[in-house]
């Protein structure tokens, strides 16, 4: 059963599995579709079934999904969902050792591309978005004097609303309530920096 916890990954093996573009693209569509079979989530990430059931099964070994219950009579496929309500990667995890922050950069950087390239697709297909989708869409950026105490608590305020929101959902969904709700992604990013890029 999924937990409803985040998960904490502070070893090689799984902040190396999770790196892996295209296991990143199925975790997230197995964490959207809540549970699914390899080759529904082929279909979403246009692969081939056995390379997706590979990647999958290498999820499974680190823990990061799970078998689900069968949502259909037909036995031969496994189901999987998600292991936890998400995943976390915290520096103090992996500060002390060279080898656990590059795992957990690439692992960033993976996830960043992957951000990145969602938000382009909105932005190329917004005008296919209803009015009412357009309007509620947002974009902000605020540029704040921090001390990193603040900012961690910016984080920890913004991540608790998020959450709220996202269990609500879940909620309403599993009692039934999908009218009008569609997936909603948000990037929210808070770091410091000196200088502005060219």
């Amino acid at each position: 059963m999924t937990s409803q916890e985040n998960r904490r990954i502070t070893d090689i093996g799984t902040l190396k599995a999770i790196s892996h573009p295209l296991r990143m693209r199925l975790y997230r569509a197995l964490f959207v579709a809540r549970t699914a079979t390899a080759s529904q989530l082929a279909d979403q990430v246009d692969e081939a079934v056995s390379l997706v059931s590979y990647h999958l099964r290498k999820l499974a070994e680190h823990g990061l999904i799970e078998e689900a219950e069968a949502r259909s009579s037909d036995g031969r496929e496994r189901w999987w969902q998600p292991s936890s309500y998400g995943i976390t990667i915290r520096d103090e995890d992996v500060r002390d050792s060279p080898e656990l922050a590059a795992a957990s950069d690439a692992v960033g950087r993976t996830v960043d591309r992957q951000r990145g390239e969602l938000h382009s697709r909105f932005l190329d297909e917004r005008l296919t978005w209803s009015d009412a989708w357009r309007s509620a869409a947002l974009s902000a950026e605020w540029l704040p004097r921090l001390t990193a105490a603040e900012l961690a608590a910016l984080g920890e305020e913004l991540a608790a609303v998020c959450e709220k929101y996202d269990r609500k959902a879940r909620a309403a969904e599993a009692a039934g309530d999908t009218e009008g709700r569609e997936n909603v992604a948000v990037h929210l990013h808070g770091f410091p920096y000196r200088g502005l890029p060219r």
